[in-house]
């Protein structure tokens, strides 16, 4: 698994039924205006059904108040992580900065802009917790408030994802929550530090021949706040993704031998 050295979290001495079901990995980019809104209210759509969530909310190298506002939630008792990149590499950094403060054997991504309701959030982690362990749960977002040419582009990147991993089995990349089993997630060896860890998960769960569970979602539109994604984005990710199509995985494929498909168990998950 990328990101900083640290011993497995998993392994710690924790009773039984103590410790959480599921890490949450949330990359802060300046998102002072929206962040007391979004984690409350994610916190607690968890915390109503019973489920033991931990939040790592990565202040990603902000330059607002996120970072202050993180470390008043951790005094207020939050089940939140509180950690800190200085200097912003990219989305894709922080989440990999994340993983190994992770302690729940199932790991999900989401932006930190609450356009997917947190109770989605919450329906998705009760559709993957009781699988083999071989799923990838992701949101689609069916309904989305973009602007035309926003929308255009999406459908473009989309189909030209599907034109070169016709496996991938989804027409929304970057719809996020996404949601994994940590044993899973090791296998990927994720290494983008942009926007292009999305497409590499969904690209890797394809080979690995795990199972994509997609859930249709609402998407509000930012209430507060300001988007980091451009549409010209997407035109970076098409020389990006020829590359990572033709060269890009070979050494990935190779570290995981003649066989790509996942263990015919994975530990930790339900048997």
């Amino acid at each position: 698994m990328s990101g900083p050295a640290a011993s497995d979290p998993t392994q710690a001495s924790e009773p039984p039924g103590a410790g959480p079901e599921i890490s949450f990995i949330m990359p802060c980019y300046n998102e002072a205006e929206v962040i007391p809104y979004t984690i409350p209210r994610f916190v607690e759509a968890f915390q109503r059904e019973g489920v033991r969530v931990e939040l790592v909310a990565c202040d990603n190298g902000s330059q607002d108040g996120t970072g202050r506002i993180l470390e008043d939630f951790v005094r207020q008792g939050l089940p939140l992580v509180a950690h800190r990149v200085e200097i912003n590499l990219g989305y894709g950094n922080g989440v990999l900065q994340s993983l190994g403060l992770c302690r729940a054997p199932w790991i999900g991504i989401i932006p930190a802009d609450g356009q997917v309701d947190a109770e989605d959030a919450v329906r998705l982690f009760q559709s993957v917790r009781y699988s083999d362990g071989r799923t990838l749960g992701k949101v689609y977002r069916r309904f989305r408030l973009d602007g035309p040419v926003r929308s255009v582009v999406s459908f473009l990147y989309n189909a030209f994802m599907r034109l070169l991993w016709p496996r991938i089995g989804t027409f929304d990349v970057n719809g996020s929550p996404k949601i994994v089993h940590r044993d899973v997630l090791r296998r990927m060896q994720l290494e983008s530090r942009d926007w292009l860890l999305d497409p590499e998960m969904l690209i890797k769960a394809s080979y690995l021949g795990i199972r994509v569970l997609e859930m249709n979602v609402f998407a509000r539109m930012r209430e507060h706040g300001t988007s980091h994604v451009r549409a010209a984005t997407a035109f970076e990710f098409v020389r990006r993704l020829l590359a990572f199509k033709f060269g890009g995985l070979a050494a990935w494929r190779r570290s995981l031998g003649k066989d790509p498909g996942p263990a015919r168990e994975v530990a930790g998950a339900p048997r």
